[in-house]
């Protein structure tokens, strides 16, 4: 597994936060579909607005050679179509909190990696036909009121 900058631990605990219960959740089959799609149609859209960046005198030509390939375009499209599994209105609220924390990063300066990661969620989101009859809706209120009694 390739990660920039060989920094683990915030992985180890997004993928236990994020990729387990969507597995668990979806399949693993089902998972590694949004996994591949994400990484791999991600990396691809990325790279090719990179190219065309190039080609355009936008991004220097020494920018040919950078490669965006790594775990986080899968991160990102697992955490998005994870907000198939809660409950409305706390969908809106989870998938409100994702789109801001993908979006402010192209408002900010966007680079192609932002770029990919935002392209990422939108895959993720576009794999709610996978999703479909995959089991009840987690709620947040009800799980709180059963721990009251």
């Amino acid at each position: 597994m390739w990660i920039d900058g060989g920094h683990w631990v915030p992985y180890a605990f997004l993928f236990t936060v994020f990729h387990a219960p969507v597995e668990r959740w979806l399949g693993t089959v089902r998972w590694l579909v949004v996994c591949g799609l994400a990484h791999v149609l991600a990396s691809l859209i990325s790279e090719a607005m990179l190219l065309a960046a190039i080609r355009k005198g936008v991004a220097p030509y020494a920018a040919v050679d950078t490669l965006d390939i790594g775990v986080s375009y899968a991160l990102a499209g697992v955490i998005a179509v994870l907000g198939y599994r809660i409950a409305v209105p706390w969908r809106v609220v989870y998938l409100s909190a994702v789109l801001v924390v993908f979006v402010l990063p192209l408002a900010a300066g966007a680079t192609f990696t932002d770029f990919g990661h935002f392209v990422s969620v939108l895959l993720g989101l576009a794999c709610y036909p996978l999703v479909r009859g995959r089991g009840k809706a987690w709620n947040p209120k009800e799980t709180l009121a059963g721990y009251r009694g």
